[in-house]
């Protein structure tokens, strides 16, 4: 097998393949090196949102529901080996208008019957949490199953695990893919080639460009995301007595991620922005680093202490993720926009079953 792509989706597809008995070999320029500029991983905060989800049924929600459920069992797996895997349980979501407080409480009831309950916060609740919440939440709504999981240690371990495991790692950029007899041929930057009866394209924005070397159109848009560390100054952190955030708080979808993991429990991650076309937008910035209007004063006496971007891979006219097998032997799994995190062990899963029940 050739997985092309070692981002979250390429390492999670080869480690699940390796570990159901397949040869893997998975090629991608950075797996030695440090990730490349703007490699759309690089963008993720590892938000895991499945419950609190605003659909209750189709394909996005069946694979939120499933990676959820995986998570657990692909955490416990990994940790069980020794990786050490930061995460934080928890999610809130703040509503900014009454609409979105209509929405919330409707989507509390539904999910009820479900067995998956959610707990309403009124604004006095907000207020009496610390650091203090932007003021203008009417409300909000809390899924103690949802969270966030640390993007860089999860693909370290992946990747570690896998390799442990016999998979094959190739540090070279994809230039091109052919029909080979009865499998593929993929060509190498380098100027060689690898054959398999299976290519699997996860390369985020570089996938369109491969597929079309072999007819097929698959239109998809960088969309760049910023994202901040913070380190607050003063006030109560997020490990100290007092803090009561019930975990990653989303503000007219932005995120922050408090870091009580690392020394002082004084820092969180803050992101990520939205800027079609790939160029960032220092407005989009200014917004983040105000977390879009909150003016709360102890996030604007807070130091940056990093500032990075990526981009995100969206497809056009068609819903996120891309799972689709053009022809016999080719996967693509791809476009997966601002879920790649979440959805990462479901995609790998749809990726295994593809290979495994295909006619002999």
């Amino acid at each position: 097998m050739l997985v092309v792509g070692g981002g979250i989706i390429g390492l999670s597809i080869a480690w699940l393949l390796q570990r159901r008995g397949h040869r893997v070999v998975l090629v991608d320029p950075s797996l030695d090196g440090p990730p490349a500029p703007g490699a759309g991983s690089q963008a993720a905060l590892g938000v895991l949102m499945a419950q609190v989800f605003h659909r209750s049924s189709g394909r996005v929600w069946r694979l939120r529901q499933r990676s959820h459920s995986l998570w657990q069992q692909w955490i416990a797996g990994l940790e069980a080996e020794g990786h050490r895997l930061p995460r934080r349980r928890g999610l809130l979501l703040l509503a900014a208008d009454a609409a979105e407080q209509v929405r919330q409480q409707r989507l509390a009831a539904g999910r009820a019957p479900l067995g998956l309950p959610l707990s309403l916060r009124s604004s006095e609740q907000l207020r009496a949490l610390r650091p203090e919440l932007p003021a203008a939440a009417l409300g909000g709504l809390h899924s103690a199953a949802d969270g966030q999981l640390d993007p860089p240690s999860v693909m370290a371990a992946l990747l570690a695990s896998a390799r442990a495991g016999g998979l094959r790692t190739l540090a070279l950029e994809a230039t091109g893919i052919e029909r080979r007899g009865g499998g593929w041929r993929l060509r190498c930057g380098d100027g060689t080639s690898l054959d398999a009866p299976w290519l699997v394209l996860c390369a985020g924005v570089a996938t369109p460009g491969l597929l079309a070397g072999a007819g097929h159109d698959l239109p998809m848009e960088p969309v760049r995301g910023q994202a901040l560390e913070l380190e607050l100054d003063d006030g109560p952190g997020w490990s100290e007595p007092g803090s009561g955030w019930p975990g990653v708080v989303v503000w007219r979808g932005l995120n922050l991620v408090p870091r009580p993991d690392l020394p002082g429990g004084r820092r969180c991650w803050l992101g990520a922005t939205l800027e079609p076309g790939g160029d960032a937008d220092p407005r989009a910035l200014e917004d983040l680093r105000g977390w879009a209007g909150a003016e709360l004063p102890w996030l604007q006496r807070a130091t940056v202490v990093h500032h990075w971007q990526g981009e995100r891979c969206r497809p056009v006219r068609q819903p996120a993720p891309v799972l689709e097998s053009p022809e016999p032997g080719l996967l693509v799994a791809s476009g997966h926009y601002r879920n790649g995190v979440l959805l990462a062990p479901a995609t790998a899963e749809w990726v295994a079953e593809r290979i495994e029940g295909a006619p002999a």
